[in-house]
């Protein structure tokens, strides 16, 4: 591979933000590759984020503790290879075993929230999401943990560009298994009943329908929905127990930026995100991706802050 010429020895590599920005220009093949990296993660961010919005949308809870249950999902993945069932079971494995978790947690402590006002779930959220982090650095110990799935890469463009063959599936498992949560709460009585629950809570009560039941099983299946990304996780990247923040804070973004109950507004917010967040990753090093991250967040919060308090002057 020719060196781009940008490229200054005794300097290293990436001296600067500014130098690692021309490279992007100097050599294409690297805006290619993260391009290729960022929208093929980013459907997975979007999985997890459909989850919370879910949760969010019909329970008026922010679920602190989403990252917490997509760390738990890779953890069973693992548990699941290391007891010698092929890897294949460990998705629909991690999936079972958080719904059942997220109905447990439910009937613990969310029941007990459900009504109360947004500050009391997160504070409630987020003392789960510290209980399960210590559970986890308990069980499995502290210790960076990844499964190896088997699969190889594709080389496209003379080589140049690499393409994981685990992320092309991590992308397709998620994006089909989105579709078929969408199809799920479309045609199903159950689904039906969720999304009218959505819509008015007291309205749902009144037609018979019992919300009690109603919040359980969504809570569940958000949290199973965060087990299935978790298994996708563990095969792709790495799972730690205190690493489910960065899923939580990824997934509050997307959902502040698509909405509620907008599956393709959260895709394409989520594929968005995982190519900037590799651009970003880029160009100002590694150890600064979280920084970027949450910095991104605070300026979508003061922009939706800034949009809302427009709209009620105009409204007066």
């Amino acid at each position: 591979m020719k060196v781009p010429p940008r490229f200054v020895p005794g300097r290293g590599p990436f001296p600067t933000m500014i130098d690692n920005f021309l490279i992007l220009f100097d050599a294409p093949v690297f805006a290619v590759q993260l391009l290729i990296d960022g929208l093929l993660v980013g459907a997975l961010f979007a999985l997890v984020a459909y989850g919370m919005a879910l949760v969010w949308g019909v329970m008026n809870i922010i679920n602190i503790a989403q990252g917490e249950f997509v760390i738990m999902g890779g953890y069973v993945a693992l548990t699941v290879a290391n007891v010698g069932i092929p890897i294949v079971f460990g998705l629909p494995l991690a999936f079972i075993v958080l719904f059942f978790a997220g109905w447990l947690v439910f009937r613990i402590v969310i029941c007990r929230v459900v009504d109360q006002d947004l500050f009391t779930s997160i504070l409630a959220t987020f003392g789960i999401s510290i209980l399960l982090q210590q559970l986890m650095n308990q069980i499995f110990t502290a210790d960076v943990r990844t499964l190896e799935s088997g699969l190889g890469m594709w080389f496209v463009l003379d080589n140049m560009v690499t393409i994981s063959q685990i992320k092309v599936v991590t992308f397709v498992v998620a994006l089909a298994f989105g579709a078929a949560i969408i199809m799920f709460m479309k045609t199903s009585r159950l689904g039906q009943s969720i999304r009218a629950t959505a819509q008015n809570a007291r309205a749902a009560r009144i037609m018979g329908i019992n919300t009690d039941r109603v919040y359980a099983f969504t809570y569940a299946l958000n949290a199973a929905i965060c087990g299935a990304a978790g298994a996708l996780v563990v095969m792709t990247w790495l799972v730690h127990p205190f690493g489910g923040l960065a899923y939580t804070v990824r997934s509050f973004m997307i959902v502040v930026i698509a909405g509620l109950g907008n599956f393709p507004a959260v895709v394409a917010a989520g594929i968005g995100l995982g190519a900037l967040e590799n651009y970003a990753g880029f160009m100002l090093g590694t150890e600064f991706q979280m920084a970027f991250i949450f910095g991104l967040l605070v300026a979508i919060l003061v922009w939706r802050n800034f949009r809302l308090k427009k709209q009620r002057m105009v409204l007066k």
